[in-house]
């Protein structure tokens, strides 16, 4: 945990920045679910639209916290700052593919391209932890959540891939 106000400042950036990849989203996102999204013919599964926020605002939480983890893991072995350099490089990656499935799906409408941003976003998402892993087991963990609503949203996009 932080301990002193540089750290809690820091902690609170990440968590922002985190945030500000489902902000840019709900730009493209807003406008669409009441109109475009609610034509669309949706698996059983699909939970109701009001989850999504609260999922979101939780999983870019997790995902600041552990970046922040993994930021504060200096002066490690060569093995794992070398892991900490590519685990952050990577999570950055994955944030902006993460924000850009919004753009593809709502913004552009495009079923199928969005089906091949977020299997590339899953990727990244595995590559993300796998390097995080190595520097800090918590920061790994705290993105096991995100990696198994991913995994959901993927089933999701592909069953309103195939029924539209």
């Amino acid at each position: 945990m932080p301990k002193n106000k540089r750290q809690w400042g820091l902690l609170v950036f990440f968590i922002l920045l985190s945030q500000a990849a489902g902000l840019l989203g709900t730009f493209f996102t807003i406008d669409a679910i009441p109109t475009w999204y609610a034509t669309l013919q949706k698996p059983s599964f699909s939970p109701p639209n009001s989850v999504f926020g609260p999922m979101w605002t939780l999983l870019y939480t997790l995902m600041g916290i552990a970046l922040y983890i993994v930021w504060q893991k200096r002066g490690v072995s060569p093995e794992k700052a070398k892991a900490r350099s590519r685990g952050i490089r990577v999570f950055f990656l994955q944030l902006v593919i993460n924000a850009s499935w919004s753009v593809v799906f709502f913004g552009m409408q495009n079923i199928g391209a969005a089906l091949v941003v977020i299997i590339a976003l899953l990727v990244l998402i595995v590559s993300t932890m796998r390097h995080f892993f190595k520097v800090s087991a918590l920061a790994g963990w705290l993105l096991v959540p995100y990696l198994a609503w991913v995994s959901f949203a993927t089933a999701l996009n592909a069953y309103i891939y195939l029924l539209n």
